[in-house]
């Protein structure tokens, strides 16, 4: 549902009366149930606090939780913050997403407590509790469910020498395996140690294809809650070797074995080489060369998931900067020190953020130091796609779009059988190809920071510096939507400056939740809400949204990934917001606000409303009521009024302030002193200089001239590379170079035995194609051995001629001395 904020309703909010005694005239002045709730008498909705009017009990009953997420295997307990319940109570029960259901309790000092259970999705989980034993869910909360690897070490039962694990039984992988976990997580005197394997049963992409994690047996019981525990591996029975994937669970000793939704600490997913059986440690490699071609066989019978897979950047700089559609591979982070250990040689791989749309599968690109892109074609080192994308994909529960479990079934144990485990390797290579980047389409980029400056996604710049709520961006190929508020700054001395800058961005795209990003009152720090709600960053960077992924990252920057491939970026420069947005190119011709119309043609950027386009050439102050007309309207912001400045100043009246004047460009001009400084510090960037002298302030300035040069720097990251696609090795011979870029040249050899037909290098030209096709090798001698042989000939052919022509010199004079008398 679209978030549309009534004007009657705001005032309502604005209006209603604050916090009072406790309810006494019925539901209506009680949140039990009703959280979210903006009407009656006080609201339940978590903009109330700002505006003082919630009832009395809200924060009983719309809850607040600590930790606030965890792994969705399960088995965090977490605690509700301010209720207490003090008096008996016939059972603690908590249900998530109304159908989930674990055992809570009150602790001594009565606080209530519950345990998140196994889910097969991450993202925010509605709960509700009950305190009578089910019989009614007055108290309501969210719980955030992540991916396992982006969960806490401290949180996990850590496999000693994870590697040792997972090639348990191969050559010369013997002896005890060791497991160590934080006691302090689990307070107990004894614990259980438990295997748990995953599969997913049915026929693939049908509606019986289910996932399911599984108690298998038990490794020990009654053990010593120590934090550590070794032990050897024995082969497991017959009737549980089916399970190659799973992870081990310690729990406390009270619990039944098997029992679910306890209090737990699990160990990483892992390929479970050390439960299997006497023919794998008989022959492993013979073991796993069969479970490889059963792999192949099922993989060719299967829908061929490559083809609806975006193409990878063609560098690195690109794969970087196209935020919206590829991020991070975090098992191969150069932020992180590069520790790539499936894709040794590459610094830095990204993984498109979106799943495919029919078969929920993922993109992976890998790159070395040098900005190249690495291919399976190439190297086992390369690029490797992924049949199930490894975070998963809405509205996930069902295979292949279980985070993390689906990928490990249908990618990673299948490189463990093929590369890891048996030398087959050039056969999951075959099926997981990488994706070169012929057809790959930069995003386009526009930016706006600064007082505020707005440079269009076909590059048009200019100022537009009114005080107000304004459209950035309207697409209708995607309903996406892009509002920003703008307010003056302030001088040293308290007093407003005579330019604006934005203080608050948000965005949605079509039913998508809606995430703002704004300045909170503290100078330099950056709050991000959902859907009106301020959220905390304490414990995850990363959450997965109806509609988006949203990120958190170093230096006060959020990205928000939006399921159309869109991205928006924003960061603090100075005393306002930056703010980044870019666009697939299917976005070409469907935008229109402040950003511009993307068409690629710059005259029209100035368009209105009403369709009328501005000359490209117009005044700072026509310029100015073209930003007064992209006002936001009531009906539909996307931002939030949480506080009575927010709701008098910018819900009550225009969007637009018409009463504020401020400094145009064309109008200003800097005194001598004045531009002397500007000019060491600003050189030519414009933006800079008017900066200066709109807020008086040489800091200013320079943070709007960072924010330029990220932009243009960001723009040249994107420029379009042409590729002319991967070219491989003659038969019977080997090539040098694996950049198929523009310019790039790659050179073939044949093998001993081999002669060359055709030429020895290609170079990728600027239309995308090779000068020259692979060249063939050939069964003869070649080129070099002949010459070898034709020279080394000759040179016999002259030694034997000058040996002969030296002997017959020698001879003439003995001839003429013996005739004489």
């Amino acid at each position: 549902m679209k978030l549309h904020l009534l004007p009657w309703t705001l005032l309502l909010l604005a209006t209603a009366p604050g916090p009072g005694p406790g309810p006494t005239a019925g539901a209506q002045e009680s949140c039990s149930m009703r959280c979210g709730n903006q009407d009656g008498p006080c609201s339940c909705h978590p903009t109330c606090s700002g505006l003082g009017t919630c009832c009395v009990d809200f924060p009983n009953f719309c809850l607040q939780i600590s930790p606030y997420s965890g792994s969705m295997m399960g088995g965090k307990d977490f605690v509700v913050q301010h209720l207490r319940w003090l008096s008996t109570t016939d059972g603690v029960i908590c249900r998530f997403k109304e159908s989930i259901q674990t055992l809570g309790h009150v602790d001594y000092s009565g606080q209530v407590h519950c345990v998140s259970p196994l889910l097969y999705e991450s993202g925010r989980i509605p709960f509700t509790i009950s305190l009578d034993n089910g019989r009614s869910f007055p108290y309501a909360g969210t719980w955030l469910a992540v991916h396992p690897n982006k969960v806490s070490e401290t949180e996990k039962s850590q496999l000693v020498n994870e590697t040792r694990w997972q090639y348990y039984g191969t050559s010369d992988t013997v002896g005890n395996l060791s497991l160590t976990w934080n006691t302090s997580v689990l307070p107990t005197q004894v614990v259980t140690i438990e295997l748990w394997g995953y599969e997913e049963t049915g026929r693939p992409y049908s509606e019986n294809w289910t996932a399911k994690w599984s108690y298998l047996y038990p490794l020990a019981t009654n053990v010593p809650n120590s934090g550590f525990f070794t032990f050897t591996p024995n082969p497991a029975p017959l009737n549980y070797q089916k399970w190659r994937v799973g992870a081990l669970r310690v729990i406390d000793s009270k619990n039944y074995a098997g029992e679910k939704d306890v209090q737990a600490l699990w160990t990483n997913d892992h390929a479970l080489a050390w439960h299997l059986g006497d023919d794998f440690r008989a022959d492993p490699v013979g073991w796993a060369r069969t479970q490889c071609l059963a792999w192949e066989e099922l993989e060719d019978q299967l829908p061929d998931f490559l083809e609806e897979l975006p193409d990878c950047p063609c560098t690195l700089a690109q794969a970087r900067a196209d935020s919206g559609r590829f991020h991070t591979d975090y098992g191969c982070d150069m932020e992180q020190g590069s520790v790539c250990t499936y894709h040794p040689g590459a610094v830095h791989c990204v993984r498109s953020v979106q799943a495919s749309p029919r078969y929920a599968s993922g993109q992976q690109c890998c790159y070395t130091a040098d900005g190249t892109q690495l291919l399976t074609a190439d190297s086992t080192s390369g690029s490797t796609p992924d049949r199930g994308h490894d975070w998963g994909a809405p509205p996930f529960r069902t295979p292949p779009r279980v985070p993390g479990m689906s990928h490990w079934l249908y990618d990673v144990i299948s490189f463990y059988y093929c590369c890891l485990w048996a030398p087959e390797c050039s056969r999951y290579m075959q099926r997981r190809r990488s994706s070169d980047c012929r057809n790959y389409q930069p995003p386009r980029l526009a930016s706006a920071f600064g007082d505020p400056h707005f440079v269009t996604f076909d590059g048009t710049n200019f100022t537009f510096n009114g005080r107000g709520e304004y459209v950035l961006l309207e697409a209708a190929l995607s309903d996406l939507r892009v509002h920003a508020r703008a307010q003056p700054g302030t001088t040293s001395s308290g007093t407003e400056t005579l330019g604006t800058g934005l203080t608050a961005v948000a965005v949605q795209e079509g039913n998508s939740d809606v995430v703002e990003v704004r300045l909170a009152d503290r100078a330099g720090v950056l709050q991000v809400l959902l859907n009106q709600e301020v959220l905390t960053f304490t414990e995850q960077s990363w959450m997965d949204l109806k509609g988006m992924f949203l990120s958190v990252g170093a230096g006060n920057r959020v990205s928000v990934m939006l399921a159309s491939g869109a991205g928006l970026e924003v960061s603090i420069q100075g005393p306002f917001l930056s703010v980044a947005v870019l666009l697939p190119e299917k976005f070409l011709t469907h935008t229109h606000g402040l950003l511009g119309t993307l068409n690629d043609n710059p005259t029209d950027d100035f368009t209105l409303r009403s369709g009328e386009v501005l000359s490209s050439s117009a005044s700072s102050q026509e310029l100015f009521q073209f930003g007064a007309d992209w006002a936001v309207h009531n009906t539909s912001s996307l931002l939030t009024y949480d506080s009575s400045f927010l709701v008098h100043n910018f819900l009550y009246g225009s969007k637009h302030d018409s009463t504020f004047k401020p400094l145009f460009p064309d109008e200003s001009t800097l005194s001598p002193s004045q531009a002397q400084e500007v000019a060491e510090l600003c050189g030519d960037d414009h933006f800079c200089s008017f900066d200066v002298l709109a807020t008086g302030s040489l800091s200013v300035g320079n943070a709007t001239r960072v924010a330029h040069q990220l932009h243009q720097s960001r723009l040249q990251s994107l420029q379009p590379v042409v590729s002319c696609g991967w070219l491989g090795p003659p038969t019977n011979g080997h090539k040098e170079g694996t950049r198929y870029l523009v310019g790039s040249t790659i050179s073939f050899h044949c093998d001993n035995s081999y002669s060359l037909v055709g030429t020895e290098t290609s170079t990728c030209q600027a239309d995308g194609t090779w000068s020259t096709p692979t060249p063939k090798c050939q069964p003869g001698r070649s080129h070099r051995v002949l010459l070898s042989i034709v020279f080394g000939g000759l040179a016999v052919v002259a030694v034997v001629a000058l040996v002969y022509m030296l002997l017959r010199r020698r001879k003439g004079p003995m001839h003429i001395w013996h005739s004489q008398p």
